[in-house]
C-alpha cells in the first residue's frame, strides 16, 4: 500500500495541470525530438537522440509518478484544519533562542516551497511543529547532527 499524500485543493489542481501537460504536450515534443533526430541517420552516434529518448525518460517516469500520487491523495481544506494544535495547512510563527521570529505553512510535500516559507510536515522543522500548541518548545534535530529549540508563539490557518 502506497503512503497518503496530503495535499491542499490548488495543490491537487497543481499536480492534474502538470500531468495534463506531460501527458499532451512533452509526450508528443519527445516524439517528434525523437523523430527528428532519427533523420540525422546512425543512431550510435547521435547525441540528439540519445538526449531525445532520455528526456522521454523523465516524461514517461514523471507521468508515472505523478498517476501514482494522484492515486494516494487526501484532499485538505480550511474546514479540516484545528488551530488548537499544529497539524497540515497551518500557519506557524515561532521563535528561536535567539528571539528571531520565523513564519511557515505546514503543508504536504508535494507542495513544498521554502523560499515562500512553506515546508513539509516531513521536514526536520515540520515534523518537530506537528501536534504542539501554542506556548510549547519544539527541538529539531539537523542535519549536521546539532538541535534547535523554537517555541510556538501562534497558529493560525494557512488555507
Amino acid at each position: 500500500m502506497s503512503k497518503e499524500v496530503i495535499v491542499t485543493f490548488a495543490g491537487l489542481k497543481a499536480l492534474e495541470a502538470e500531468l495534463e501537460d506531460l501527458k499532451t504536450v512533452k509526450r508528443k515534443d519527445c516524439a517528434e525530438k525523437i523523430k527528428e533526430a532519427r533523420s540525422f541517420g546512425d543512431l550510435s552516434e547521435n547525441s540528439e537522440y540519445d538526449e531525445a529518448k532520455n528526456e522521454q525518460g523523465f516524461v514517461e517516469s514523471r507521468i508515472i509518478e505523478l498517476e501514482k500520487t494522484l492515486k494516494n491523495i487526501k484532499i485538505i481544506d480550511g474546514d479540516d484544519v484545528s488551530i488548537d494544535v499544529v497539524t497540515v495547512g497551518c500557519h506557524v510563527v515561532i521563535r528561536d533562542e535567539d528571539g528571531d521570529d520565523e513564519e511557515f505553512d505546514i503543508l504536504g510535500s508535494t507542495e513544498v516551497d521554502p523560499a515562500n516559507g512553506k515546508i513539509s510536515d516531513e521536514s526536520p522543522v515540520g515534523k518537530a511543529l506537528l501536534g504542539k500548541k501554542e506556548g510549547d518548545m519544539a527541538e529539531v534535530n539537523l542535519p549536521n547532527g546539532g538541535s534547535c529549540v523554537f517555541t510556538i508563539i501562534a497558529i493560525s490557518k494557512s488555507i
